[in-house]
């Protein structure tokens, strides 16, 4: 690879910067110039200069929109703090979600999303809260790409290997996690289940049974699989899924078991039809936590987005149809 003649930073137009960053977030120039409220020929015109000002491509045009080149990967996360940092400094500070024209995006599980979103729309009407809230799927324990791309402002989930990585890879100072609320793990199945019958759920019996395992991104082991191996014992896994909601589903009309949440089977509606007990061996319990980049640290809108996810989690813990959920702090 050649090395790139070096960029003179002071004749660089740093409109240019806003166009690099809409482009990698959008990853298609027609979508980019109707965010920018600019036109097509003028976000094509902004890449070629940012092209001849860094004397390389950054952007390679494909059938189906722009793919970023890697050194454009590296730059993005660079390019979106400092533009933030910018915004942070010129913008007013003041920000009241009763005003329209605020967005922001969460991400989040459907088990989450089935006990936060009825919260936050029941505050949302109560205190006449006008921003837009977009809900996007979580699909991996590992939050960071989404936050540092700008797909989500908030990830709200369990990430137990998150904080072992933010130390191991020196990112502790970027990405931000805070405790919302404490859950455990049940076997579900439906209700006329054999197993559901009291004491029927032993060890050999869980073993012995045939299982609905639950991944968003679909791997082969979990951490129930994991606790097991431990033990020296497996399960029959014969179905895997990336949503509680379809494993509920699921089960309810089978013979196979799940591992759920146990605040989601209320949540979601599927008590009458499923039974929850208690695992037969030792599973970490789940602890809710949302993530952001610390870019978004000191902006006052993202500052009353956590906020209120911090609300929501407690009034979830107070009114909590099941067991087993609790507040962090």
């Amino acid at each position: 690879m050649s090395n790139p003649r070096p960029l003179n930073f002071r004749t660089l137009d740093l409109n240019l910067l806003r166009v690099f960053d809409v482009v990698m977030e959008e990853r298609n120039v027609t979508r980019a110039a109707a965010r920018l409220a600019i036109t097509q020929p003028a976000v094509s015109n902004a890449l070629r200069r940012l092209r001849e000002a860094t004397n390389e491509e950054l952007f390679i045009p494909t059938s189906s929109g722009m793919v970023p080149t890697e050194h454009a990967e590296v730059l993005w996360p660079i390019v979106r703090t400092a533009l933030g940092h910018l915004q942070r400094a010129f913008e007013p500070q003041a920000f009241d979600p009763r005003e329209p024209g605020s967005a922001f995006t969460l991400a989040m599980a459907d088990a989450t999303a089935a006990l936060f979103v009825p919260a936050l729309a029941k505050r949302f009407q109560r205190e006449g809260i006008r921003v837009a809230l977009r809900i996007v799927p979580l699909t991996s324990r590992d939050p960071r790409e989404m936050l540092e791309q700008g797909r989500a402002d908030v990830a709200v989930g369990f990430f137990p290997e998150l904080p072992g990585l933010l130390a191991a890879q020196g990112e502790a100072e970027l990405i931000r996690l805070a405790p919302l609320y404490a859950t455990e793990y049940l076997c579900v199945m439906r209700g006329d289940h054999p197993l559901a019958a009291p004491g029927a759920l032993t060890l050999d019996a869980y073993c012995q049974a045939q299982h609905l395992r639950v991944s968003f991104a679909g791997r082969a082991r979990g951490f129930v699989d994991d606790a097991l191996a431990l033990i020296g014992r497996e399960r029959e896994v014969v179905m895997t899924v990336n949503s509680y909601f379809t494993a509920g589903l699921t089960v309810r009309q089978s013979d196979l078991l799940t591992v759920l949440p146990s605040s989601f089977v209320p949540a979601a509606g599927f008590s009458p039809q499923l039974a929850s007990r208690e695992l037969p061996f030792e599973l970490v319990g789940i602890a809710i936590g949302q993530v952001w980049h610390a870019r978004h640290e000191l902006d006052p809108g993202q500052r009353w987005l956590r906020e209120l996810l911090t609300a929501a989690a407690q009034e979830i813990a107070q009114a909590a149809p099941g067991p087993g959920i609790a507040p962090r702090r």
